[in-house]
């Protein structure tokens, strides 16, 4: 059943278990004393895939340590030393470059690379997008070998791949499979979801690692698995090498993802909307409402606007938007094709800052209406956000009838840590089931939901 389903981000958790999806070879005619064999594009790539290890100093909790008279009796650190393991490709030799996974290196305090010839170099982080689940790492680059990028636009189902990286701490292990389904959203695995599904074997330990092609040529980072027994069964999940090259390239230029004001509310072109516009088409997305002097309104989106294509993608479900939305960053301009009236359009949008401090519940969601939301300002770093205050909230309205409370400061969003209302907005459109909100209120936290 669906909700017995388990996504397991593949970092380390050492346990032994079979691997139940069998490995896939290309079919190809032999030559004379030739047998099919993907080694000689092994010998090429392995070396740019590496092995990441991660410190972290973590807080131990301990109520007797918190009493002096306990303290002077024992002495027990107050703090412990965590290891964890993951994957990492090089994806520029000569700069250094290492693209991993945010779950890899996120709480890390210190990063070492273990390369294939057995050296060992620190790293240091450039950036990291938890939205994404990817991160940029950055080695002094010593004759390193790099992966050059594919167009994961040209896979399709049924390619063959093969699944590079260090599972259970075995390095260089190489698994093939094929490409089984592609733009795989909606599991709540993460905050924008676009993924390629491989039956390629892949395990804890193969985050951050390498999806290629049979060129040997990167179509995506491995990210998690479908495990509902705890084991593989051969359903993993990739982020496409697409959206690696364009977050990639926005850590390493700026050092985070500047993600800006788009200014719309969607949702999906059904048979019932579509015969009210007066449409043929089935798929799709509906401008449902247009901020007031957002991009979106600049550009001259309309309400009942159906949204056909943005940038080079083209838009046939709401997860397509969201995907899109991920690799929208400040100062991009970006072309939107749209039917208006029974008649094709274009638009140039261009994306800006978000620099909402108010907004009312019911443009952040219609579930939340009579709730009105400011940003609250973090009183030890000036100038930043560190979540969303509840201004107002009707005590007529659902959210009330559910506990939100007026003075609630909203730190977290479906389990999406937010420092903003526009973060607060984009963790609600990526599920729409329910809204968790993770509230602060008295000096104690506590969730709040909302169906």
């Amino acid at each position: 059943m669906f909700h017995k389903r388990l996504f397991v981000l593949l970092c380390c958790g050492v346990f032994l278990a079979p691997l139940t999806a069998r490995a896939a070879l290309p079919m190809s005619v032999p030559g004379e004393g030739e047998l099919p064999s993907l080694a000689n594009m092994l010998e090429r790539v392995n070396p740019a895939v590496v092995n990441i290890a991660t410190y972290t100093t973590v807080r131990t909790s301990n109520p007797l340590l918190d009493d002096p008279f306990f303290r002077r009796f024992f002495n027990v650190p107050r703090t412990r030393r965590t290891q964890s393991a993951g994957s990492g490709v090089i994806v520029d030799a000569e700069a250094g470059y290492i693209v991993t996974n945010h779950h890899v290196v996120g709480r890390a305090d210190e990063i070492s690379i273990g390369l294939a010839d057995g050296r060992v170099l620190q790293a240091d982080l450039v950036g990291r997008d938890q939205q994404v689940d990817l991160a940029v790492l950055k080695v002094d680059p010593q004759e390193l070998i790099e992966i050059g990028l594919a167009n994961s636009a040209d896979l399709r189902v049924g390619d063959f791949v093969v699944a590079i990286g260090n599972p259970f701490g075995l390095n260089q292990t190489v698994t093939s499979g094929i490409v089984s389904a592609l733009g795989r959203s909606g599991l709540g695995i993460e905050g924008y979801e676009d993924f390629i599904q491989t039956d390629a074997p892949i395990n804890p330990g193969n985050s951050g690692g390498a999806l290629v092609d049979l060129n040997g040529d990167l179509v995506g980072i491995n990210t998690a698995i479908l495990a509902p027994t705890g084991s593989n069964v051969g359903i993993g999940f990739a982020i496409p090498s697409n959206m690696v090259r364009a977050i990639m390239d926005e850590l390493i230029e700026h050092g985070e993802v500047r993600r800006g004001l788009i200014g719309v509310t969607v949702q999906s072109l059904n048979a019932e909307l579509a015969r009210a516009f007066g449409v043929q088409r089935r798929d799709g997305i509906v401008v449902v409402e247009v901020e007031p002097d957002s991009p979106a309104d600049e550009a001259g989106l309309e309400a009942g606007d159906i949204i056909t294509r943005v940038g080079k993608r083209d838009i046939r479900r709401l997860s397509d938007f969201h995907s899109q939305a991920a690799i929208m960053f400040i100062g991009d301009e970006i072309d939107v094709e749209l039917i208006r009236n029974g008649r094709e359009r274009s638009v140039a949008l261009e994306i800006t800052e978000n620099t909402q401090q108010r907004a009312v519940g019911r443009r952040v969601d219609p579930r939340l209406a009579g709730v009105e939301f400011e940003n609250f300002w973090n009183p030890d770093e000036p100038g930043k956000s560190a979540g969303v205050l509840t201004t107002t909230v009707d005590s007529r309205s659902k959210a009330y009838a559910y506990g939100l409370r007026a003075g609630d400061v909203i730190v977290a969003a479906n389990r999406r840590t937010i420092g903003d209302i526009s973060e607060l907005r984009d963790a609600i459109l990526l599920n729409q089931r329910q809204i968790v909100l993770r509230v602060y209120r008295n000096g104690r936290f506590g969730d709040v939901l909302i169906r």
